[in-house]
């Protein structure tokens, strides 16, 4: 018997879950033809149901929490941190591991206060943290007064108000004066903190990176530009990729596990939604942060991306 594939020509043919069909054609089957052991090991081999695919995992023994863009919303992520030490205290034996996706900065009410706590976390658990395209603006603001002009109305407002500047002088002086008085409010240990974040960072069958990667290119052959600020190219990208992608970057009103990427930024500054995603083994699940509207934190808790 011969069978033909559907190919994307055939989508007249697919069903409404879009799965390709197989079409039988004529069978060239010979009248009184003896069908041997051999034939029937063959057709019981071929019409077998394949085994399961292989789930993405991280390495065994290992415990990776993913957090997304914080921007500034200290309250949210101090209570993901004590969530997450819960779970660290209830299971030593693994090895536990802690990647922050970027955008730590802006936006939020407490930026400063953000940055302060992760190198405080960092003190005493394996804590990473990736570059942001608003660590990028953050970074730049410091170079030249049209810079800080840009990173001001992508809100960077916010995150100098943070860290002591005067909102009358925000509001009154020239942009050149607020570029020479940000060194003054910002130290120079902060700036190479921050400077010193990564772009990248894999763990098994898995790549954590801010915004996402270049399609075209492979992961050894990525750009830091694309790694902080890509989008449209990324998100349009519905074929594999060299690994599952965990990204931030695209706010989505939930997480958004397409296959070959996961979007765990839900908003934190505007929606009060805080996501990190647990990777264990093979298996997947979520932990949120939620502001009330009484200013009450809650955490929840799902087994598996949607």
């Amino acid at each position: 018997m011969f069978w033909r594939v559907a190919t994307v020509s055939d989508r007249h043919q697919l069903g409404e879950a879009g799965f390709l069909v197989c079409a039988r054609a004529t069978p060239r089957v010979a009248k009184h033809r003896i069908v041997t052991k051999p034939m029937l090991h063959f057709l019981r081999e071929f019409f077998s149901p394949s085994p399961p695919a292989r789930r993405p995992a991280v390495p065994e023994g290992r415990r990776y929490y993913a957090i997304g863009d914080i921007h500034g919303r200290l309250d949210l992520f101090e209570a993901l941190i004590a969530a997450i030490e819960a779970e660290i205290d209830a299971a030593p034996a693994l090895d536990h591991r802690i990647v922050l996706l970027g955008d730590l900065v802006d936006r939020g009410p407490d930026s400063a206060g953000v940055i302060a706590r992760a190198q405080e976390w960092q003190k005493r658990r394996n804590l990473r943290v990736l570059a942001g395209n608003h660590e990028d603006m953050f970074l730049a603001a410091f170079d030249r007064p049209e810079a800080l002009r840009h990173f001001l109305k992508h809100g960077g407002y916010e995150t100098v108000l943070s860290f002591g500047f005067p909102a009358r002088d925000l509001a009154e002086r020239e942009i050149e004066e607020l570029h020479a008085l940000l060194p003054r409010f910002v130290p120079q240990e902060i700036r190479d903190y921050v400077a010193g974040f990564e772009t990248m960072i894999r763990a098994g069958d898995y790549v954590f990176v801010h915004a996402g990667i270049d399609p075209a290119r492979p992961l050894s052959e990525q750009k830091r530009s694309d790694l902080l600020w890509i989008r449209e190219r990324f998100l349009n990208h519905e074929g594999p990729l060299e690994k599952v992608v965990i990204h931030g970057h695209t706010i989505f009103g939930h997480v958004m596990d397409c296959g070959n990427r996961i979007g765990i930024d839900t908003g934190a500054f505007r929606s009060g939604v805080l996501t990190a995603l647990v990777l264990e083994g093979d298996q997947r699940r979520i932990m949120q942060a939620c502001s009330g509207e009484d200013g009450t934190v809650a955490v929840v808790h799902a087994d598996q991306t949607a």
